[in-house]
């Protein structure tokens, strides 16, 4: 075999390339969705015929279609390529953007709203990643995404408020659908185009893998964990910018909340962060995060009259919302087999855009009949259910995944192969998948020799 070393030194220009224009790409399309997020519920109280449901089904359908629709155009574009789905769910973005931004009733941003989620390309954009970086960089690449993504959330909230006191909702709308038409220019003529378009099992969902995915307990927890924490954020922002309201501040200024709150909670997360990974801890920290989401959710319900508790508290929530999802898909990767992480992830990320669809419904239906507060019951309520089953979780592994191409091998040289990665100390498992010609492995990064594991890839 002809030695793989030196392939993880770092990300070569092809794959800054791409690393760079699929977060932006990404970051534009979240953008587009939750600009409206801190600003909707004030702006929706003028239209005719709103209820407090209709409002949160308003928010909150996206995920309800974006669910629906992200892994089947997944494997669409494994049939007819990376580029015209991301190009076509862009548009169909575009149109969902356009339908809101032009309708004077709710119903009508209701029918915008589920088409912007119908132009659902995150795992598109996951399988193109994957075409264009190589197996040791893949996971450099799609933290990359990731952490674009977050900080494209953190934006919204605080650029919603400016912009609706520039623009309105209506303006907001019609700004997502240029930066939909925007993101189309950035697949043309950014977006490197792959060599060749094929199914990576480690970032994309295998159907015959949905049952095993589904009955892993451990799987379940995580997911029902993400779940719980965007139905609290949708929830959360159906009353609290309305609460912020009856405190006598403007909508104008509610940035100023925002994005103290923003800054603070992100620095306040990385210690924790860092004590759970580097020093293992990541059980207690989890918990903890869990309980801190808990309490601020009750505290909120309980002295939503007081603009410092309300402030205090949305900093609590937001360093353990923002804790909890840089650790949750940390704990995927760890739980998950290597060769099904790609079903695992699908899985989990359908139950994020699932929870934000619940906590549009239920947090509107919570408020028609618990008034402001009840949104804030809802939350501490589910996260109380939250922390009593992510009570029995385990001491995570720390293992981390590990791809390393190894060609096209038959049965005898797959076994062979499999027992001399096994030997190699800190690989916990190796799964070797002939028809992809790769490894598929379970690695302590803290102890085993990558140049050892590179001596057994094969170049591209």
């Amino acid at each position: 075999m002809r030695s793989g070393r030196g392939n993880d030194a770092g990300l070569n220009a092809v794959e800054r390339q791409a690393a760079y224009s699929l977060s932006g790409l990404f970051s534009l399309r979240m953008l587009g969705l939750f600009l409206i997020l801190p600003v909707f519920a004030l702006y929706a109280e003028e239209l005719p015929e709103v209820t407090p449901l209709l409002v949160g089904i308003a928010i909150g359908i996206y995920g309800l279609t974006q669910a629906l629709l992200q892994i089947p155009f997944g494997m669409l574009s494994d049939r007819i390529g990376r580029k015209p789905v991301l190009i076509g769910g862009l548009l169909v973005f575009a149109i969902g953007s356009g339908v809101a931004a032009s309708s004077e009733t709710i119903y009508g941003i209701i029918a915008g709203r589920a088409l912007q989620g119908s132009g659902a390309i995150a795992a598109v954009i996951m399988a193109l990643a994957a075409d264009l970086s190589r197996e040791q960089q893949r996971l450099r690449m799609m933290a990359f995404i990731g952490i674009s993504i977050g900080a494209a959330f953190a934006l919204a909230l605080i650029l919603g408020p400016i912009l609706n006191t520039w623009i309105g909702v209506p303006g907001i709308f019609w700004l997502t659908m240029v930066l939909a038409l925007l993101g189309v220019g950035i697949v043309i003529f950014v977006v490197p185009t792959p060599k060749e378009s094929h199914f990576h099992r480690d970032a994309e969902a295998v159907p015959a893998q949905f049952g095993q995915v589904l009955s892993d307990p451990e799987l379940l927890r995580l997911d029902f964990g993400i779940l719980t924490l965007h139905m609290c954020l949708t929830a959360m922002f159906l009353t609290y910018p309305l609460a912020l309201r009856d405190l006598g501040m403007d909508s104008e200024s509610h940035w100023l909340v925002y994005l103290p709150v923003m800054l603070m909670s992100m620095l306040a997360m990385v210690p924790f962060v860092i004590l759970a990974e580097s020093r293992r801890r990541m059980r207690p920290v989890f918990i903890s995060a869990i309980a801190a989401l808990m309490l601020a959710s009750t505290v909120l319900y309980g002295f939503s009259h007081s603009l410092l508790v309300m402030v205090v508290s949305l900093f609590v929530f937001f360093t353990a919302f923002n804790l909890l999802e840089a650790t949750l898909p940390s704990l995927i990767a760890k739980a998950a087999p290597g060769e099904r992480k790609g079903t695992a992830m699908g899985v989990y990320s359908s139950s994020q855009f699932i929870g934000a669809f619940l906590g549009g419904a239920l947090g509107g239906w919570f408020h028609t009949h618990f008034g402001l507060e009840g949104t804030f019951l809802l939350c501490g309520g589910m996260t109380l259910a939250w922390l009593l089953i992510a009570w029995g979780m385990p001491t995570p592994n720390y293992l981390s995944n590990y791809l390393l191409p190894v060609g096209r091998l038959d049965e005898q040289e797959i076994g062979r192969l499999a027992e001399k990665l096994m030997a190699i100390e800190g690989v916990d498992d190796a799964v070797i998948i002939a028809e992809d010609g790769v490894a598929y492995l379970k690695v302590d990064l803290g102890i085993v020799d990558k140049d050892r594991l590179e001596e057994y890839a094969v170049q591209g």
